[in-house]
C-alpha cells in the first residue's frame, strides 16, 4: 500500500517581509521633499512679483514727477516771453503763485560775465528741495490745469504743485543779435513727498537789433 503525504512549506524568506512598507516610506519622504521644493519656489515667485510691482510703481511715480517738473519749466519759459523778460529784480524771499504772479530774480551782485544764477547764490544745492532762504520757501508755485493736488484717494494725485525759479544770468551780444540769458529751475512731487524730480534749462530771449530791446 502506498501512502501519500502532503506537506506544505510555510517558511518565510528572510529579508522580503517588509519590502513593501519600506518602499511606501521612501515614496512618502520623496513626495514631502518635492512638495517643500515646490512651495519654496512658489513663495520666491510671489515675492519676486511683489518686488517687481513695487519697482514698476516707483518708476511710474518718478516719471510723473519728472513730467510735472518739465511742465512747470516750460510754463516758466513761456512766461518770460510774455513781456516779463524786463522785470528782473533782486527778489525778496517769498513763494509766489502763478499765473497771477511770477518773478525773474537777479543775483545780489551787478551783472557781469561771472554772474551765477540767483538761485545758485541763495541755496547750496538746487537738487535739494524745497528751495528756502532762511525759513521762507522761495520760487513760484504753478499748478497745471487739471492737476489733482487735493484728492489723495484718486490715482492721479500729486503730493503738491510744482515750483519754478527764474534767474537772470546775463546779457549777451552775438553781433547779429543780442538778448538775455536766463536759468530756469523747476521741481515737482509725484504722489508722495519721497518722489521728487528737479529739472533745469538755459533759456535765451533774443532780438535782432542790439541798439534796443524789443518793446
Amino acid at each position: 500500500m502506498i501512502w501519500w503525504q502532503h506537506m506544505s512549506d510555510r517558511r518565510r524568506h528572510p529579508g522580503t517581509g517588509n519590502a513593501g512598507s519600506k518602499q511606501r516610506g521612501m515614496v512618502l519622504i520623496s513626495s514631502l521633499l518635492l512638495l517643500m521644493v515646490v512651495t519654496i519656489f512658489a513663495m520666491s515667485m510671489f515675492r519676486s512679483f511683489g518686488v517687481e510691482e513695487k519697482i514698476a510703481g516707483n518708476t511710474r511715480d518718478k516719471e510723473r514727477a519728472r513730467s510735472a517738473a518739465i511742465t512747470a519749466l516750460q510754463y516758466a519759459e513761456w512766461w518770460i516771453t510774455q513781456g516779463n523778460w524786463a522785470n528782473a529784480a533782486i527778489c525778496a524771499p517769498a513763494l509766489m503763485v502763478a499765473p497771477a504772479q511770477g518773478q525773474i530774480c537777479n543775483p545780489a551782485q551787478l551783472p557781469n560775465v561771472f554772474n551765477i544764477a540767483a538761485l545758485n547764490a541763495i541755496v547750496p544745492n538746487v537738487a535739494i528741495v524745497p528751495w528756502v532762504s532762511g525759513a521762507q520757501e522761495i520760487g513760484t508755485e504753478y499748478t497745471p490745469p487739471g492737476m489733482n493736488v487735493t484728492n489723495a484717494a484718486a490715482p492721479d494725485y500729486y503730493f503738491g504743485p510744482p515750483r519754478f525759479y527764474i534767474s537772470f544770468v546775463n546779457n549777451f551780444n552775438y553781433g547779429a543779435h543780442c538778448g538775455n540769458l536766463y536759468q530756469v529751475d523747476a521741481w515737482a512731487y509725484g504722489s508722495s513727498p519721497n518722489t521728487v524730480a528737479v529739472v533745469e534749462s538755459q533759456f535765451e530771449i533774443t532780438w535782432l537789433s542790439c541798439l534796443k530791446p524789443p518793446s
